[in-house]
């Protein structure tokens, strides 16, 4: 198969064995509100579908919790709730058979914003409303069952995968840390059965979904948090859920706690790479690496220097969904680029507005509502701005003032 000239690793396929991705960008997660939106299904399918012919190679959605206490809103525990994301996973495959849709099961534990929340130990994040319930032996097996069924749950609504993110204080990473996880049974205490409870759910998910299934586990490749996972500890858990059953490993970078910035304006380029690279260096399954890779040439580098195999790109995602066809075919200076303000995106979801969008591209999961259509009658236009001051303009100017 002939490369692409100027991006011939981010254009290569990844073989997975079964099932192989068409390309090495992939879409990421990203919570939009619409999941609990009124009519949100046809609009996420909208939203989804049209990255979907915009080139990725793989998608991953908001996370769905996968049973009440999880989380606020959608969920995906019955038949007929899987029925409505057919909705989203059909528009996904009919607008390119070759992409792959993932969900993420997101299971928010002391983040949940609803008095049932559950966690390792009855330790209150600083972000969370609500102090959570700690969970018993009985309430575990709850838990590891109600994963696995929300995955079965997932392929029987058309999803090629499912993403399982054990980081960011969610239930998962509550078990890993000393500090949210004050137990003395077989679930705490020394790191080995601190990380028995994420490990046993990518078991239990693989033995429900079958070894035809993309299983993705999101780990935190660095907490940037007191008391947080050595490394000697994430490179044990890595091997511990690759061994269990995961077909991928996506690095994620701090909790949602943790004062250090991971994704704004001033964080640098591909700035967490390299810890991605260091531990693909220990694993056999392909790893993602993602956070303030926002163009196909800083997603090509990260790839020749080693440090992944896949490129997440989420809020670029946002901010243009033509992203990699407009890379594949030599346009990147038409690319709509994101510029990591996180106003319409992270501000919303945090702020508790119902709805994300993206400050560089107001379509951005309104696809059903603001649409640009070709216009019966065409007009000429003149954009008249202020320019510069006469005496620091250049001397050929590089456009015209009205056009």
């Amino acid at each position: 198969m002939p490369t692409h000239p100027r991006y011939p690793l981010l254009f290569s396929p990844l073989d997975l064995g079964f099932t192989r991705l068409k390309n090495r960008v992939l879409m990421g997660s990203m919570h939009t509100g619409l999941e609990e939106a009124p009519n949100g299904f046809p609009r996420m399918a909208a939203y989804f579908a049209e990255r979907a012919r915009g080139g990725v190679g793989m998608i991953i959605t908001g996370g769905i919790p996968p049973n009440a206490e999880g989380g606020s809103g959608s969920k995906l525990t019955t038949p007929e709730e899987a029925a409505q994301h057919r909705t989203i996973t059909d528009a996904v495959h009919q607008a390119d058979p070759d992409v792959k849709i993932c969900m993420q099961i997101l299971h928010t534990g002391p983040l949940a914003r609803t008095p049932d929340c559950v966690a390792a130990s009855a330790v209150k994040s600083r972000i969370g409303a609500f102090k959570p319930n700690e969970l018993d032996e009985a309430g575990i097996e709850k838990q590891l069952s109600d994963f696995a069924n929300c995955a079965a749950l997932a392929r029987q609504a058309g999803y090629d995968g499912v993403e399982i993110i054990g980081s960011a204080g969610y239930l998962l990473s509550t078990f890993l840390v000393q500090k949210t996880n004050l137990r003395t049974d077989r679930w705490g205490g020394p790191f080995e059965n601190r990380m028995r409870f994420p490990v046993e759910v990518i078991r239990r998910v693989r033995a429900a979904v079958g070894p035809n299934f993309i299983v993705i586990f999101r780990i935190s490749a660095m907490d940037m948090l007191e008391g947080g996972m050595a490394w000697d500890e994430i490179v044990q858990l890595a091997h511990g859920v690759q061994d269990a059953g995961a077909n991928i490993i996506s690095t994620h970078f701090c909790w949602h706690e943790a004062p250090v910035p991971t994704i704004a304006t001033m964080v640098p380029r591909a700035a967490f790479t390299s810890v991605t690279g260091r531990l693909r260096k220990e694993l056999k399954v392909p790893l993602i690496t993602s956070n303030r890779i926002n163009m196909p040439a800083v997603a090509e580098s990260v790839l020749a220097r080693g440090d992944a195999d896949l490129i997440s790109m989420a809020r670029p995602m946002l901010a243009d969904a033509d992203l990699v066809v407009k890379a594949r075919d030599g346009r990147e200076d038409e690319i709509n680029t994101c510029i990591a303000c996180n106003q319409a995106c992270l501000d919303h979801t945090f702020g508790g507005r119902q709805e994300v969008s993206c400050l560089v591209n107001p379509r951005a999961c309104h696809e059903t509502q603001l649409q640009y259509l070709p216009t019966a009658n065409a007009k000429r236009l003149a954009v008249v701005g202020p320019g510069r001051p006469a005496w620091r303009m250049p001397r050929s100017p590089p456009s015209a003032a009205i056009r």
